[in-house]
């Protein structure tokens, strides 16, 4: 399973080493850099999942930063600042901020808020997905939760959905059993192979009811993949 992308930014070593530690040692891959001019890019160039980004810094403070990204970007942000006046927090906020936590933190608390807006992000297509896929008969749009097969919408539960949204948000990359069963239903899941197979033979059943093979292909013993629109013609 890929490891989550982690970017910290900030300007006091001390602090990055800490959150960096931390976060390799429950998992994540980490990226770092030491002010907002030298983030920017690596959020470009690396993409990363969630960016933690100081509020305080020379220069770009976290807010102009901020203001960059969203620019180029729909990543999660969470704020890591020394203030923590409400005022603050509500400006971080409503400039686009996902959450917020204050120095001294605990960093147990840390990984927590990030696990956090990293499953509410798996809720939200990711910056640079596809939002539309668009097949021979069917159309998926990610952004209005729509999907429609000749036309006509098609009816789906809500895990159906999500299992649907994971495969089309990462379409043209093979998901792994465990990372789909993981996000979906949750780590506790993750070896109930099974169980994902039934999931995507019901879907397949609503989508590909000539079973053509257009949209989803599987990969025995290893996991799925939706088909970009086009690759298999």
């Amino acid at each position: 399973m890929r490891k989550r992308l982690i970017l910290v930014v900030d300007d006091e070593p001390p602090i990055v080493r800490l959150v960096k530690t931390k976060l390799q040692l429950d998992g994540f891959a980490v990226v770092t850099a030491g002010n907002g001019e030298d983030a920017i890019p690596i959020v470009e160039r690396d993409r990363p999942d969630l960016v933690i980004l100081d509020l305080m810094m020379p220069g770009m403070d976290g807010f102009e930063t901020l203001r960059h990204i969203r620019e180029r970007s729909r990543v999660p942000v969470i704020f890591l600042t020394a203030r923590a006046g409400d005022v603050d927090k509500l400006r971080g906020l409503q400039s686009g901020a996902d959450d917020y936590i204050t120095k001294p933190f605990n960093p147990d608390e840390l990984v927590a808020r990030v696990t956090a807006v990293l499953r509410r992000s798996d809720g939200a297509a990711p910056a640079g997905s596809n939002q539309v896929l668009e097949y021979q008969r069917v159309l998926i749009d990610l952004d209005r939760r729509r999907v429609t097969l000749d036309g006509q919408e098609v009816k789906l539960s809500r895990t159906e959905w999500e299992l649907l949204f994971q495969l089309a948000s990462n379409a043209g990359r093979v998901m792994l059993h465990r990372e789909l069963l993981s996000r979906i239903w949750g780590p506790e899941f993750s070896n109930e192979v099974q169980y994902l197979r039934t999931w995507v033979s019901r879907l397949r059943a609503k989508l590909d009811p000539d079973d053509t093979g257009e949209l989803i292909t599987t990969f025995p013993g290893v996991g799925y993949r939706m088909e970009l629109p086009g690759a298999r013609t």
